[in-house]
């Protein structure tokens, strides 16, 4: 988005660029060069809305004292704030134009600085009325915008581009581990276009992440929003110039209010947003790019040749940001500047560090930094991966105890089945003549019973398992599916639910850790009879489906509940987010990072038609997997 288009309402650095004031070329000399050399020159620079703008301030004040430096004080430089924004109206703008006519009948301006587009349309449109013979300079937008303005051929402008793609991938680099991205606008005109442009902007960018655009908000749906994002997260703040209730906002601040509390970090494009909790972004240095321009009036006012330039961009950071949000700083682009960053040992005493270190020295030093970094980031990896499986643990044993009642009354059928063939096969054996067979078939009876509660403590204890390392292991995903199944039918009955399922004749054969596929399976299994509670008894059903899909194995959960609401479809798998009023919002978070360990994918949507969710949850093929490596 051009500067241009941002200097509308730009709170940033749309003024920051509009002060990129001048170039003239040689064609534009006119006799009044050698009027200006015999007095002191004077130099207008026209603000489109009010002083309260800090990129504008910013730049002014940088162009202002290199102007004062270069002339030793001996020039006249007037301001001026049209204040369109807020007075857009035709009469406003014929008005200010006869009072600025009036105001500098006597001192007509020698170059007349229009900062954005709506002070080039104004001063081309008036400047027979303004500044008749005088140099136009328009700063402050993109090349497009000049075009859409019509602005004439003998205005010089100091252009710009703003590209939000490069504060993303900025991010990118910064955060490669990110899954989701979010991006913050308001709901002025202005907050829209900038909106418009940043999808367009971001499309291929966006398909590498979970998107979200979070729009036409008040502020505190904004700082609430934000502070509920995953912690994998990006968040890009374009401008709140005004929110969803009518509240008007210098970007900066509405910003800074949404970052101050954002659980995870915040990227701009405007260096003003800095010192307002944004990480950073790509932007222009406003006083660098004041001085520069400063250069490029004092070339102007002599008639040297000067012509129409792009405004430079650079990436800048907040050195504290990224202490906050633990962010390398060698991720950064090349070339990056870092604000309140402080100064090292080495930055203090290099020279003295430089002579005392020797080549044998250094290389040591590179080594041993580089073998710690390598046994931090093991270390890391092992951690994450005990954590996951503390995590995993907790859920199985979570779910035991709320199997427990049903498995207690299904190991109790073999249980009592065993003492009352006991009971029997002990009155036969003291009656004068026992039947042998009879005791014969009693005591199978009592084997197979014994089997059968054998098998339902086999699945306890696999639910109670702890382990500290993942046991990798090849097996049959129906098998699988099956086994739980079995787990989960008492509860089932218990409430009233169908159970149905279908799988194919052929094998689907994945390679993980049984347990933990198992688990995923259960919490899919439980949520879905947890939304049946509402449902008519006799539509409850519960169907498990396993199959192939673009070859990998796949199973689908279904169940006849109410369904998911559309919007908490994208945030189902956020960690500690729970529709349940007793949840913890830690089961579907913990399935979602189990089968992503293991290289496969899990989504949840509305059944076609309506009346309940389908989870999909997809695996590796074993023998794919051997092929890929």
């Amino acid at each position: 988005m051009g500067l241009g288009e941002w200097s509308g309402r730009l709170c940033c650095t749309a003024f920051l660029l509009a002060v990129v004031a001048i170039s003239l070329s040689s064609r534009h000399a006119s006799a009044s060069d050698t009027s200006i050399a015999n007095r002191v020159p004077r130099v207008l620079v026209l603000y489109p809305y009010d002083e309260r703008i800090a990129a504008t301030t910013a730049a002014g004040e940088a162009l202002r004292s290199r102007l004062l430096e270069a002339t030793n004080g001996k020039i006249d430089l007037f301001s001026e704030f049209l204040d369109l924004s807020r007075f857009p109206e035709s009469d406003h703008v014929a008005r200010m134009a006869r009072y600025l006519g009036e105001k500098y009948a006597a001192r007509r301006p020698d170059v007349v600085v229009a900062l954005g587009k709506e002070s080039a349309s104004f001063v081309t449109a008036n400047r027979g009325t303004i500044a008749p013979g005088a140099k136009i300079i328009a700063a402050g937008f993109g090349t497009a915008t000049a075009e859409k303005i019509s602005l004439p051929d003998d205005v010089i402008g100091a252009f710009t581009t703003f590209d939000i793609l490069n504060t993303a991938e900025m991010a990118r680099s910064l955060q490669p581990d990110a899954r989701h991205l979010y991006i913050v606008g308001g709901s002025s005109d202005f907050d829209r276009g900038w909106l418009t442009t940043a999808r367009a902007a971001l499309e291929q960018f966006s398909k590498s992440y979970e998107t979200t655009y979070l729009e036409d908000l008040t502020i505190d749906e904004f700082v609430e929003r934000a502070s509920r994002v995953p912690p994998d997260s990006i968040i890009l703040a374009l401008t709140v110039f005004k929110d969803r209730a009518g509240r008007n906002f210098i970007p900066r601040d509405a910003i800074g209010q949404i970052a101050a509390t954002a659980s995870a970090p915040v990227y701009g494009p405007y260096q003003t947003y800095i010192d307002h909790g944004v990480v950073g972004g790509n932007t222009v240095t406003f006083e660098a790019l004041g001085r520069t321009v400063g250069d490029l009036v004092i070339d102007a006012i002599a008639g040297k040749p000067v012509s129409d330039l792009e405004a430079p961009q650079t990436y800048i950071v907040d050195a504290r940001q990224l202490q906050r949000w633990g962010l390398a700083e060698e991720d950064l682009p090349p070339g990056t500047i870092q604000m309140h960053k402080e100064r090292s040992l080495w930055e203090e005493h290099w020279v003295v560090l430089v002579a005392g270190s020797g080549l044998v020295l250094a290389q040591a030093s590179i080594i041993s930094v580089l073998l710690l970094e390598r046994r931090r980031r093991r270390d890391a990896e092992r951690s994450s991966r005990l954590y996951l499986l503390e995590a995993i643990h907790l859920n199985q044993s979570a779910t035991a105890g709320a199997l427990s009642s049903s498995i207690a009354h299904e190991l109790n059928q073999p249980l009592s089945a065993i003492r009352n063939n006991a009971e029997a096969a002990s009155v036969l054996l003291r009656s004068a003549n026992p039947d042998h067979e009879l005791i014969q078939q009693i005591l199978l009876d009592i084997q197979e019973d014994d089997q059968r509660a054998g098998d339902i403590i086999s699945r306890m204890r696999g639910l109670l398992k702890k382990r500290s390392e993942i046991e990798w292991q090849e097996f049959d995903l129906n098998d699988v599916t099956s086994s739980a199944i079995h787990i989960i039918h008492g509860e089932a009955e218990r409430r009233g639910i169908k159970l149905t399922s279908s799988r194919p004749t052929s094998e689907l054969r994945v390679r993980a850790d049984k347990v933990h596929v198992q688990q995923v399976i259960l919490n899919l299994a439980t949520n879905a009879m947890d939304a049946m509670l509402e449902a008519v008894p006799a539509g409850r059903t519960l169907s498990f489906a396993t199959g192939l899909a673009n070859e990998k194995a796949e199973l689908r959960v279904s169940d006849t509940g109410d369904g998911i609401p559309e919007e908490r479809l994208i945030r189902i798998f956020e960690p500690f987010y729970t529709t349940k009023q007793a949840g913890t919002g830690l089961g579907l978070s913990i399935a979602r990072a189990i089968i992503e360990t293991y290289g496969g994918t899990i989504c949840a949507d509305n059944r076609p038609g309506g009346g309940g969710a389908v989870f999909r949850m997809v695996l590796p093929l074993a023998h794919r997997q051997e092929r890929s490596r």
